[in-house]
C-alpha cells in the first residue's frame, strides 16, 4: 500500500458473469463480465463516500485476476497490495439474476486467494489504518485463509477498529466447522450478522439475546432482509431502523453496500440513527442494478432522506425514476 488507507479489506474477488438474455441459465448463450466479492464490494464504495480504501488478495496471472485489479483500482481503491499468483487461478462465479433471489454458482476451489495465509499479515503496512474489514468468507476457503482472519483478529490494534461481516455461506462451510465464525465475531469491534445467519451460528437472530450472546464487539449490526437494521451498541438499547422501499432489480451485493455506509458514517462521528439510514441509503443504491456496487444516490436524494422524520422515510420510495414519496 502507497498510504495508509482509512479502510483496507481483506478477502476474495472473482470473476462474475450474469446472463445478458433472458431465459433459463441452461439456455443463455450471452454473458456479462463483472467482478465481485464481499470485501472488494465494501472498498469500491468507500472513495466514493469520502474515504480512502485499499483491496487485499490473491488472485491468477491470467486475465480474470488482471480485470480484478484494474476494475476495484478503477474504482479508487488501492490494489497494490494485492499478490498475483503464478500457479493458482483466479475464483469466479456465475448468477441467475431476479428481484427475489439470486441463485449463486460459485468456481472457486484451488482459487489464488484460498492460498492466502498468515504470511501475508508480514507483508501489511497497518500503520494509520482506521479500519480493518474482514468477512466469514475468507476463513471458510482454507485453513491457511482461517490463520490469516486469526492472525488479524489477534494482533495488537491500537486505535485500528477490527469490522466482521459474517456473510455466512453453507456452501463454503461443506466438511468445515461453522463455529469458528462466532469464536472470529467475539474478537472484532464491529460485527455485522443477517438474523437468519446469527441463528445458524450463535442460535439466535434476537439482537437483544445476541447481545447476551456475544458481550465483546462494542457495536452489534443485525440485518433483518426488507425489515430493516437494529444496531446495538455497549449497553444502549437496540436501535431499529426500517429499511427504504425500494424497486429491488437484484439484491446480491446490498449487504456490502449497507456495511460501506454504516463504516463511513462511523468514520465520520455520525450519530447512530444517521449511520444506519446512511447504510440503508448505500443499500438501496445497489438494489436498484444488476451490479454488486450500484451507482451513489444523487445527493439531493441523499440529504432529502437522511432529514427525513419517520413518517417520510417510511413513505419514500426509491426507483429507478428517483425518490418517490418521502
Amino acid at each position: 500500500m502507497t498510504s495508509a488507507p482509512h479502510v483496507l479489506c481483506i478477502g476474495e474477488s472473482m470473476a462474475l458473469f450474469v446472463p445478458a438474455e433472458s431465459g433459463p441459465p441452461d439456455e443463455v448463450r450471452k454473458w456479462v463480465r463483472s467482478i465481485g466479492g464481499a470485501e472488494s464490494n465494501v472498498a469500491c464504495h468507500l472513495p466514493a463516500l469520502g474515504f480512502t480504501s485499499a483491496w487485499v488478495s490473491a488472485v491468477g496471472d491470467d486475465p480474470f485476476g488482471r480485470a480484478l485489479v484494474r476494475e476495484i483500482g478503477a474504482a479508487g481503491v488501492d490494489v497494490s497490495g494485492v499478490v498475483v499468483d503464478p500457479t493458482r487461478p483466479t475464483g469466479l462465479y456465475i448468477k441467475e439474476s431476479g428481484a427475489d433471489g439470486s441463485p449463486v454458482r460459485y468456481y472457486r476451489k484451488g482459487s489464488a486467494a484460498s492460498g492466502m495465509d498468515a504470511g501475508l499479515l508480514g507483508k501489511l503496512d497497518l500503520d494509520g489504518v482506521r479500519v480493518i474489514h474482514l468477512s466469514g468468507i475468507t476463513p471458510a476457503l482454507s485453513d491457511g485463509c482461517l490463520d490469516l482472519v486469526q492472525a488479524l483478529m489477534e494482533r495488537p490494534r491500537g486505535d485500528t477498529l477490527v469490522s466482521f461481516d459474517v456473510n455466512f455461506r453453507p456452501a463454503l462451510w461443506a466438511g468445515r466447522d461453522p463455529s469458528v465464525l462466532a469464536g472470529l465475531a467475539a474478537r472484532a469491534d464491529i460485527v455485522l450478522a443477517g438474523e437468519d445467519e446469527a441463528e445458524r451460528v450463535w442460535g439466535t437472530g434476537d439482537p437483544a439475546r445476541l447481545r447476551a450472546t456475544v458481550p465483546g464487539p462494542k457495536t452489534l449490526v443485525v440485518k433483518h432482509g426488507a425489515r430493516g437494521v437494529t444496531l446495538i451498541e455497549g449497553d444502549e438499547a437496540p436501535l431499529f431502523s426500517p429499511a427504504l422501499q425500494v424497486d429491488v432489480v437484484e439484491p446480491v451485493g446490498a449487504g456490502d453496500a449497507f456495511a460501506a455506509g454504516f463504516l463511513a458514517a462511523t468514520l465520520r462521528g455520525d450519530d447512530p440513527a444517521t449511520r444506519l439510514r446512511r447504510g440503508h441509503l448505500q443499500a438501496a443504491a445497489t438494489l436498484l442494478t444488476h451490479d454488486d456496487v450500484g451507482q451513489p444516490l444523487p445527493a439531493a436524494v441523499v440529504e432529502t432522506l437522511l432529514g427525513a422524520d419517520e413518517a417520510a422515510w417510511a413513505a419514500a420510495k426509491l426507483t429507478d425514476k428517483g425518490l418517490v414519496g418521502g
